[in-house]
């Protein structure tokens, strides 16, 4: 008999647990909708985490490469880069019938899932799981979610942040002994389902070299109009339960996550994206409650549940579908 670990073993594998992972970091233009893809790195794991092999590309963008002081790629690096389209069916290949694993699992699906959409494809991969989420699952002691403290409590160094090589590597290296601590404990991973974006395969012409970067602060977005909530609203979010489809939240101040990605899996939720704050409102979504800003004034006068964003997230994780 194969022994995985100290305790785990090849006979008491979960066999819920997916087949096989692909460890994915991408480094980008910027947070934005609009922002493209400037590196990508897939670190292909067996069933019990494992590395399989692993890929690395530059991905010339067409246009400003953005935060170079994160990423470090400039424009004459990426230059002679291939374009997305050009590397989109290695990449395929690298994450087809395997589990998306990313720190911040949202944010990569969503940057690949655009640049794919660009293309006139679709990424094939069903579901993603999110290291954050599992690290929470598990309870891990760390003292904030970066993927750096993940990295420590494990002892895996890392090298060069922001790499997308290196990032990949280090996640693998820490997602191994998160997959077996959730195996020997039985935990639920929590996938979620990815799904393929089509609004891109028309969308504008994308800023060419020398625009700005939409990772700078007030940086412009094209208006976007969403779809109606399929559902009624439920009323209001009650912090012993779970959020239900239909539910009106609202989002208020500064987010980690780019707050148009946060919307994007707040619609895939099933619920609605409110402008404003009424009585109406079910939630609202804020990590600066004491802010003197119209929609936390109006929650506190409605005495609208507001919660911040990592419990929102959390949150999203295990939405209640709408009554039939």
């Amino acid at each position: 008999m194969t022994v995985l670990d100290d305790r785990t073993t090849a006979a008491t594998w979960p066999t819920a647990y997916p087949q096989g992972y692909a460890v994915v970091d991408v480094e980008t233009t910027g947070l934005a909708r609009d922002d493209r893809i400037v590196s990508a790195a897939v670190y292909r794991l067996d069933a019990q985490g494992n590395v399989e092999d692993h890929w690395y590309t530059l991905v010339n963008p067409e246009r400003d490469p953005g935060p170079v002081w994160i990423h470090g790629l400039t424009s004459d690096v990426l230059e002679g880069a291939p374009l997305f389209a050009e590397i989109a069916a290695e990449f395929a290949a690298r994450l087809d019938g395997r589990v998306l694993v990313a720190h911040n699992a949202m944010f990569d699906w969503q940057m690949i899932a655009r640049e794919y959409a660009r293309a006139q494809s679709a990424a094939p991969v069903r579901q993603r799981l999110c290291t954050i989420a599992l690290a929470k699952e598990l309870a891990l002691p760390l003292p904030n979610h970066k993927l750096e403290s993940l990295a420590a409590h494990f002892g895996v160094v890392q090298q060069r942040a922001h790499n997308a090589l290196d990032d990949a590597r280090v996640l693998a290296e820490a997602f191994r002994p998160s997959l077996h601590a959730a195996a020997e404990r039985n935990v639920r991973l929590p996938l979620l389902e990815c799904r393929p974006l089509t609004e891109w395969a028309s969308a504008p012409t994308q800023p060419r070299a020398g625009h700005p970067s939409s990772y700078r602060a007030g940086g412009w977005r094209p208006s976007r109009k969403r779809p109606s909530c399929p559902y009624p609203n439920p009323g209001r979010y009650e912090s012993d339960k779970p959020l239900k489809q239909g539910m009106r939240v609202a989002f208020s101040g500064d987010t980690s996550i780019d707050r148009e990605l946060l919307e994007d899996r707040t619609v895939e939720a099933g619920l609605h994206v409110a402008t404003s704050v009424s009585r109406l409102t079910s939630l609202l979504v804020t990590n600066d409650p004491d802010s003197a800003t119209s929609k936390t004034l109006k929650a506190r006068s409605f005495g609208t549940p507001v919660v911040d964003e990592a419990a929102y997230t959390q949150l999203l994780r295990d939405v209640t579908p709408a009554d039939g």
